[in-house]
């Protein structure tokens, strides 16, 4: 069996966001094989970290996306979709963070949901036969990326339909998540997998827990649209995520 079917385009630019970034798309298999086919697409952040160690925060340390996703297809456990990772920037946290913050920075969000979704979106399904709908279409990162794919889910659950919530930094501007969510009028509500690795740091789990309780108050069920994991021994970091790819493409894309 040959390695993952990746596709990359490089320094694919923003004119919301003024710079540019490269994408790198994941194939299922039987892609080329069935022409008449569409697939779901799902979009992570932090896209550098996903799939070559090579081009990783931590040299060597990825998340292993495209052998997951291959492994989980040809097991019958996920349906074939298509994943986009987008690069992040320098201006990672200004781009993944819906407020702004003294001393942080941070707050370019909605811009950065333009570059996805006017960008990033078209571009897409132009070029690979998409899916359409909240339903075919997911969000997804980890640490602020996390935060990002939680803050653009609640807030355009007509357009993504299953969020990935990696470490989700909510504790982001004394947790302006948890409010944005409490007001937020969602509808479609998406599925959710949400989780947090114990060995974080202080306060973490609790953090993302009051997160969780705020959805369940929202109207999410545990087990049928929102999944919560707390990883016992969970660091903040590739390796850890890593491992919970296979269970939230389960979850949020399992075959039918």
């Amino acid at each position: 069996m040959s390695g993952p079917n990746l596709h990359k385009h490089e320094g694919f630019r923003s004119r919301f966001l003024r710079n540019q970034r490269d994408l790198i798309v994941y194939l299922p298999p039987g892609y080329d094989e069935q022409p008449g086919r569409r697939f779901p697409v799902l979009y992570l952040h932090d896209g550098q970290n996903l799939f070559d160690g090579a081009t990783s925060f931590i040299p060597g340390m990825d998340w292993h996306v495209g052998q997951t996703a291959d492994q989980s297809i040809y097991s019958g456990a996920v349906e074939p979709l298509i994943i986009v990772g987008m690069y992040n920037t320098k201006a990672r946290i200004r781009e993944y963070t819906p407020t702004h913050v003294p001393k942080l920075g941070g707050g370019r969000a909605d811009r950065y949901a333009k570059f996805l979704i006017d960008e990033v979106k078209p571009f897409i399904e132009r070029e690979y036969r998409t899916l359409f709908g909240p339903e075919k279409t997911g969000i997804g990162g980890s640490s602020l990326g996390g935060l990002v794919s939680l803050y653009l889910g609640l807030k355009l659950p007509h357009l993504f339909g299953k969020l990935a919530a990696l470490s989700p930094s909510v504790w982001w501007n004394q947790q302006v998540m948890h409010r944005f969510a409490q007001a937020a009028d969602v509808s479609p509500r998406p599925r959710i997998w949400l989780d947090i690795g114990t060995r974080e740091g202080p306060r973490i789990v609790q953090d993302v827990e009051q997160f969780r309780d705020v959805l369940l108050q929202k109207g999410w069920h545990l087990g049928c649209d929102l999944h919560y994991e707390r990883v016992e021994g969970g660091e903040h970091n590739e390796a850890a995520w890593a491992q919970r790819v296979g269970p939230f493409l389960r979850f949020l894309f399992p075959a039918r």
